[in-house]
């Protein structure tokens, strides 16, 4: 349980994060290549040494980490956008909620089961979604914060992004990953994003569309410890976890929402309404009936 409450403690940072991001005026993308940077160091740091070598490229992993770390930039980026223009609830679920998607792969690849109790949860969840993140989303229209169709085109991208990125994830582990290379991986990974962004951003500098802050700097290594930390703990979750893929994905995901929407509620002052608090309190029962079902 200590990796499960790590994961949701940890990822629900990542997302409020870039809500104070947008309090200081710090320019996001450089937040997130630094923060892929700072990945990179922390993971050679608990590894002991930096774990990417000659002999790691030629794993069967290593095609995947490089794709995982493409899919970190896109989506981070997407995540941090969503929170910024629409609200943390929303990108949250977008987010998370997407845990239809690596289900459905885990019952076609794993021949996992999802009937019953179990089936029903995962409805809930789904149902879930759309109360909690559609009125959200049109009060922040209402504001004029975002244009109508970014309102529902960015979820969707968040959805699609983040439910095949938990299914790599899944795979990976489940297929390749151990304790021994587990650390490897996951720099792997966030070495392709960190390279990746930093070709981006430094194009930006050298064109004069970008410009250094030190802010974004310090943003970037506040926020890249947590990161790394967070995927760490779900791949030893899904490693360690007593219930199946097809149950433990959604309970994690569920359990960022749930987190990461109050917290903003708190902290935030971003308003919930009665639909709202409805799409909460049946995430409680999806989460309930998915693990326990």
């Amino acid at each position: 349980m200590f990796y499960l409450l790590g994961s949701i403690v940890l990822n629900s940072y990542l997302t409020l994060a870039f809500k104070v991001c947008e309090k200081y005026r710090v320019n996001t993308f450089q937040a997130i290549v630094f923060n892929y940077i700072t990945c990179v160091i922390t993971g050679s740091v608990v590894n002991g040494s930096f774990p990417v070598n000659r002999a790691v490229v030629g794993t069967p992993w290593f095609p995947w980490a490089c794709v995982m770390g493409l899919m970190f930039v896109s989506i981070f980026t997407v995540i941090a956008i969503t929170t910024q223009r629409i609200g943390v609830a929303v990108a949250s679920v977008a987010n998370k909620l997407s845990l239809i998607i690596p289900v459905v792969l885990s019952v076609y690849l794993y021949q996992e089961s999802v009937q019953g109790w179990k089936l029903t949860g995962v409805m809930l969840a789904l149902a879930a979604v759309i109360l909690t993140c559609y009125p959200s989303a049109k009060k922040e229209d209402e504001k004029g914060k975002i244009s109508g169709k970014w309102r529902y085109l960015l979820p969707v991208v968040l959805f699609l992004g983040s439910g095949l990125l938990d299914a790599l994830i899944n795979h990976v582990q489940k297929q390749f990953v151990t304790a021994e290379n587990q650390n490897a991986y996951l720099v792997t990974g966030y070495l392709s994003a960190a390279v990746t962004g930093s070709l981006i951003l430094l194009y930006g500098l050298i064109t004069g569309s970008r410009q250094f802050a030190w802010k974004n700097l310090a943003a970037g290594i506040i926020i890249g410890v947590p990161n790394y930390f967070s995927i760490w703990c779900l791949v030893r979750f899904l490693k360690s976890s007593p219930w199946q893929s097809s149950a433990s994905i959604p309970v994690n995901n569920m359990g960022i929402v749930l987190f990461s929407s109050v917290v903003a509620w708190l902290l935030f002052k971003e308003r919930l309404s009665v639909i709202n608090w409805l799409g909460i309190l049946l995430s409680l029962l999806a989460i309930y009936l998915i693990a326990f079902g």
